[in-house]
């Protein structure tokens, strides 16, 4: 059962950015970053208050995914990237991005803090970020 409403539309734009995003990282990089668009939808605080779908989600600006800038993000999803965004949507979560709003790839090791918020954990070359607890309690609840 998903956790935030998403149509095929939706799906395919989600699996578009997983990829694009994250492919070098393997399917479960992608996943992980299912996880911050999915937490991003479902979050209503910090800077996410107003994004209440996937495409608002995808497309935020500023504050979205630097993969939408580029080409091939633009691309067809793949069925394999489509399969992995429906796990996500349907609420699969992936240590270290569980309850992350934030990930990036840095030039060496994460930082312990990035914008205020605290690194969670590395997967191959994303660095995680979570919100306190206290900032997004909607992050940490179950589904």
């Amino acid at each position: 059962m998903a956790v935030i409403k998403a149509n095929d539309a939706d799906v395919r734009l989600l699996a578009r950015l997983m990829r694009a995003e994250a492919e070098g990282d393997g399917q479960l990089g992608m996943l992980m970053v299912g996880n911050v668009g999915v937490n991003r939808v479902r979050a209503r605080c910090l800077d996410f208050e107003d994004i209440n779908s996937i495409e608002r989600m995808v497309y935020q600006s500023p504050g979205g995914f630097e993969a939408t800038q580029k080409g091939y993000f633009y691309q067809r999803a793949r069925d394999k990237e489509i399969r992995l965004a429906r796990r996500s949507i349907n609420g699969e979560r992936n240590h270290p991005a569980s309850n992350s709003l934030w990930f990036f790839m840095p030039q060496g090791t994460c930082p312990e803090q990035w914008f205020g918020q605290w690194n969670v954990g590395r997967f191959k070359s994303h660095c995680f970020y979570n919100p306190t607890e206290a900032d997004c309690p909607s992050v940490f609840g179950t589904f």
